[in-house]
């Protein structure tokens, strides 16, 4: 069973690379507001890489985007949710535990920057468009990024971790 960590000790100081996956989310897409028109590709590697402004109503790859806006309240309260579940993992993780605090870190900034936008705007806001001929991958943001990154590394540290004891773990 884990104890309570004192404060000192606990991954909470993490939440550092939270607040600035959020700044540099927010500062993006205000740049890409500023200076693309909505859903006018421009070029930045042929072929591959466009930056294209997007506004989605929905989650991920646009999921339940057509609905009348309900889905805006339910994906507020689920970041909320899952922001307030993965802080309480940090403050129960060691703060030297990088494999558990840098992924945790990484997903509540995402999930807290796309917040932003649904409380603020109602959408969030993409720009980041990858493509192949015909093949267009869903326009992502800075904080779909970090969600995935994080996501990741956490499947990945889990998978490879060896059978010892992490330094979250309190006997």
């Amino acid at each position: 069973m884990r104890q309570r960590l004192r404060w000192r000790d606990n991954a909470l100081v993490w939440l550092a690379v939270s607040a600035i996956v959020i700044v540099i989310d927010q500062i993006t897409k205000a740049i890409a507001i500023a200076k693309l028109e909505p859903y006018v590709p421009h070029e930045v590697i042929p072929g591959f890489f466009n930056w294209t402004l997007a506004f989605n109503t929905g989650a991920a790859f646009s999921f339940l985007a057509d609905q009348p806006g309900w889905q805006r309240w339910l994906f507020t309260i689920l970041a909320i949710g899952v922001t307030i579940a993965l802080t309480i993992w940090l403050k129960t993780t060691r703060r030297n535990d990088w494999k558990i605090a840098l992924p945790v870190a990484l997903v509540i900034g995402g999930a807290l920057g796309n917040l932003i936008d649904r409380i603020h705007v109602g959408t969030v806001t993409d720009f980041i468009q990858v493509y192949y001929r015909d093949w267009v991958f869903p326009s992502f943001n800075i904080a779909d990024s970090s969600i995935s990154v994080g996501a990741t590394l956490l499947v990945l540290f889990g998978l490879f971790a060896s059978g010892k004891r992490t330094g979250s773990e309190l006997k």
